[in-house]
């Protein structure tokens, strides 16, 4: 399944404006904002910290890597071209879970 495909079977995120993803010592490393260009990633973050208790573990990066499908092997391919998926390379390699705070709009 390619990522647009992927995009349909994920729940909607119409009901947030960002996600924050919190490190362990409760600094936020990022936000993703629901814009375009960032819907799509917005939903599969959102997605995989529902599967994970509000988290993004080393295996839920691992998961977000095959949905992103097609986009990952470009990501790895040219580092810094697609953030969000750069995180979540270094994500499936860490030891450590991120938590996923939804900012309602």
């Amino acid at each position: 399944m390619n990522f647009a495909e992927r995009l349909k079977t994920l729940p909607s995120v119409s009901h947030l404006a960002a996600l924050e993803l919190i490190a362990p010592d409760g600094q936020i490393t990022a936000t993703i904002e629901n814009r375009p260009g960032q819907a799509g990633s917005l939903a599969v973050y959102h997605a995989l910290a529902q599967q994970h208790g509000g988290q993004i573990t080393p295996a839920a990066a691992a998961i977000g890597l095959q949905w992103y499908e097609e986009h990952t092997a470009d990501a790895q391919a040219n580092p810094g071209k697609h953030p969000n998926i750069d995180r979540l390379v270094a994500w499936s390699k860490a030891d450590v879970a991120y938590t996923a705070k939804p900012v309602v709009a």
